[in-house]
């Protein structure tokens, strides 16, 4: 057992170094930086930012439109999953709902706005079909409408795992008490989940908060922090340490939630045992929730007809006639088709080291003994990566690795990725493995094998249906961030969604839905190929 502890700590050993070199010590360089002045240490870069109208105005901004779009986010996802586990609508419907519910993740935020301009704009798809242009998406409305759309999944996703855990025999427990439907409703449902819609809340806002790709595309003159702090660091004249003053300040929310989230901990309910029951039969519930789902999907499906129409289109508006020729040229552009090999090469080397790198903490975590308090570090890095914003991340390595032989590499991009999406793919094994037979290893020893032949014969076999989603998970949040790799990505690492920001410059918005249908379609496929090879391994968890 003693030499299977050592190979434990080395493989903890080699992860805090990772986690130090490539996490805490950027992050306390950033601080650094921010408070950096002509002598030497100074608060006046803070005392001038917040003294800053423009920060002011940009701060409250934020927490307006992050607020508005995360209340209507936890009531949509909320409605979703009540309509997914709680009503008796036709079982195709439910998986129809859920598919399009999740459909928003397997694209970059900042397409999102384009869509919601060549859908909602003056000359929109849907402005065109109605006669009329809903509102101005430029602004408030527009940031809104792209955060709703971009926090939805994660609202929905939440709830809806919150809600397959509740134990369904209450509700005919309360139904024999004969407690009204108000009560029965509050009692059963919605107290078990008061935890989770605080907690979903909370993750709403602050991907609101901290995203930038959809001000980036449809924020006009509305501007807010993420923006803000762009305009700093990669404006026409860079202002470094107001950067790293704005870039600590957006720190500040993920310290706050990290507090809150530790606290509303106390207050999940955790039943012994999950029972279904047969629900009870109602019409008009199934009939209301269902025609609601199904309209906030079709307004999700509406909202990005534009990036499947729009590439077959000659040239919306004037010329609706279909062409293929926005794609040939795309794949005959050789720039265009580096992007696209740069974004595989990216997503799927972090998939790769991102799902090795988490089974390893995972394993330390679960599997081990070397110590508490060392696997309480782990869950500790989890949840600070979880809440840590990836524009925060993203300047943080700009300032380390400037002029050193990691800058502008594509080895660079990957590992921000791995250290960026940590957080729930850890946790997601972290749960498979803790499931596990927890005398595999001494049996395992009993037999001979070492540590490292335990875990390729044994518990990796039975790990294989999490493994397979870690790498989904990763491979496609890879491919469609750009909050972080913004920042570090060069000329010859370009990745679409970075090349997405480039030509919107340009004014190159058929280009962009090009790229962006042919990034869908990836995802898209690789998530169907994880599926089905989560599905055939999942009979050997």
């Amino acid at each position: 057992m003693k030499a299977r502890e050592k190979e434990y700590k080395f493989i903890y050993t080699v992860l805090l170094i990772i986690f130090l070199s490539f996490l805490a010590y950027p992050i306390v360089s950033l601080l650094a930086k921010s408070f950096q002045g002509i002598d030497g240490f100074t608060l006046h870069n803070y005392s001038e930012v917040l003294k800053n109208e423009g920060f002011v105005i940009a701060l409250k901004n934020s927490i307006v439109v992050s607020l508005s779009a995360a209340a209507c986010s936890l009531g949509l996802g909320f409605l979703l999953a009540y309509t997914l586990n709680f009503t008796n609508v036709w079982p195709w419907l439910k998986k129809t709902i859920s598919m399009i519910a999740s459909m928003p993740m397997l694209l970059p935020t900042i397409t999102y706005g384009f869509a919601i301009i060549y859908s909602f704009g003056k000359q929109g798809l849907l402005t065109k079909l109605a006669g009329f242009q809903f509102f101005n998406v430029y602004g408030f409305g527009g940031i809104l409408m792209g955060y709703i759309i971009y926090t939805l999944p994660t609202s929905f996703l939440l709830l809806n795992n919150a809600m397959k855990q509740i134990d369904k025999k209450y509700l005919l427990v309360s139904r024999l008490m004969q407690d009204l439907a108000l009560r029965s409703f509050f009692m059963t449902i919605l107290r078990p989940l008061l935890a989770t819609l605080a907690t979903c809340l909370i993750q709403c806002f602050f991907l609101s908060f901290t995203d930038f790709g959809i001000p980036a595309s449809v924020g006009g003159r509305y501007h807010v922090i993420a923006s803000l702090l762009y305009s700093y660091m990669l404006g026409s004249i860079p202002d470094f340490v107001r950067g790293a003053v704005v870039a600590m300040m957006m720190l500040l929310p993920s310290i706050l939630s990290i507090i809150i989230m530790q606290y509303l901990q106390r207050y999940q309910i955790r039943y012994q045992q999950v029972s279904e029951t047969i629900l009870k039969r109602n019409r008009l519930r199934d009939s209301l929730l269902g025609t609601l789902s199904s309209g906030i999907c079709f307004a999700l499906i509406s909202v990005f007809a534009v990036i499947f129409i729009l590439p077959f289109i000659r040239q919306w508006p004037y010329q609706i006639s279909f062409s293929m020729e926005h794609i040939y040229a795309v794949f005959k552009d050789p720039q265009l088709l580096h992007v696209l090999k740069n974004t595989l090469l990216m997503a799927f080397g972090s998939a790769v080291l991102g799902t090795l790198f988490t089974y390893a903490a995972a394993l330390i975590s679960e599997r081990s003994h070397i110590g508490k308090y060392k696997c309480k570090s782990l869950d500790a890095l989890s949840l600070i990566t979880n809440t840590i914003p990836g524009m925060v991340i993203g300047i943080a390595y700009l300032f380390i690795f400037s002029g050193t032989p990691l800058q502008n590499t594509m080895p660079l991009l990957i590992v921000c990725n791995v250290i960026h999406f940590f957080s729930t793919p850890y946790l997601m094994l972290k749960e498979s493995l803790g499931k596990m037979n927890a005398s595999f290893e001494t049996t395992a020893k009993l037999m001979g094998d070492s540590c490292l032949q335990t875990i390729v014969r044994i518990i990796t076999p039975n790990a294989r249906y999490s493994l397979i989603e870690v790498f989904s998970y990763y491979f496609i949040n890879s491919a469609v961030t750009v909050s972080a790799i913004i920042f570090i990505a060069g000329a010859h690492t370009m990745v679409i969604t970075t090349k997405i920001k480039e030509l919107q410059y340009l004014a190159k918005f058929n280009e962009v839905f090009v790229l962006s249908f042919v990034l869908f379609a990836v995802n898209l496929t690789v998530k169907y190929i994880c599926a089905r090879l989560a599905r055939k391994g999942k009979q050997y968890e």
